[in-house]
């Protein structure tokens, strides 16, 4: 029960902020250039969370916010799933030399700061919503890999794939009708976790300056202009923060919860 009641909360917090995030796309209480309100409004009736520095609506930025969030977790989870998912496929029906090498590139790569290597793609490439996408994405690309590695070749080794190798079973049609129904839940899990740490990737780049450029309103480049008003504006600071915790928090319920439903001896156990 209590890990149901972990696995509706997360599925609860994930869900009000991807809604917030999908109304943003078709309504916001104002334009995101707008600064016709006054410098630092506290929540009125007209700017309910009030206004930043310039007289931007804080409510319509961090609505704003949440859809960049949210954009770059799906998109760099799905870059990382499909290099990595594909990087780890090839290292476990590689030859053993191969193998060896490929796990430790893996092993440098995931030993390489995850923040530091974003930073050296987005300084090549440029500030851009698209640029924290691929970094993020190539940075948890090896850890997907090496847990698709992992996962795959403890399948391979199991008796009826090696009975449907020696009978002239294709290795594409092993991978489609073994491999992946056998890893997927598993990865699935870790991608879930993947995603909330997107999530802290991006705002870390943002309130670096290496985000996403205005007037894009990522929560880290709201965090980042905040703090030199927090003691005026508290909630232009609070806010963002409360957000990026529900966030991550729900994710990571939720991935709790897909563990559990996914792993039947720890459903029985529990």
């Amino acid at each position: 029960m209590r890990r149901r009641v972990f696995l509706v909360a997360g599925i609860v917090l994930v869900g009000l902020v991807l809604a917030v995030a999908l109304v943003s796309l078709f309504w916001t209480p104002f334009p995101a250039a707008d600064t016709t309100g006054g410098r630092l409004e506290g929540p009125g009736v007209h700017h309910l969370l009030g206004t930043d520095k310039l007289g931007r609506d804080l409510l319509t930025r961090l609505m704003i916010g949440a859809r960049i969030a949210v954009a770059v977790g799906v998109g760099a989870v799905a870059l990382g799933a499909v290099l990595g998912g594909v990087a780890g496929l090839l290292a476990a029906f590689a030859n053993r030399w191969l193998d060896d090498t490929l796990a430790a590139l893996l092993d440098i790569l995931i030993a390489f700061p995850t923040l530091l290597l974003a930073m050296l793609v987005v300084a090549a490439r440029g500030a851009s919503l698209a640029s924290a996408i691929v970094a993020i994405g190539l940075a948890m690309s090896a850890i997907v890999a090496r847990l698709t590695r992992v996962l795959a070749k403890r399948v391979l080794a199991m008796d009826y794939v090696t009975a449907a190798r020696t009978s002239g079973v294709s290795w594409p049609r092993i991978v489609v009708a073994h491999v992946l129904p056998n890893i997927w839940p598993t990865l699935a899990v870790n991608l879930a976790l993947q995603f909330g740490l997107a999530v802290l990737a991006e705002a870390s780049l943002s309130y670096l300056g290496l985000g996403p450029p205005p007037p894009n309103a990522s929560w880290g480049r709201l965090l980042q202009e905040a703090q030199s008003t927090v003691l005026t504006a508290p909630v232009g600071a609070v806010a963002p923060g409360v957000l990026l915790v529900v966030l991550v928090v729900g994710v990571n319920l939720l991935a709790d919860g897909l563990r559990d439903v996914a792993d039947p001896t720890r459903r029985g156990h529990r």
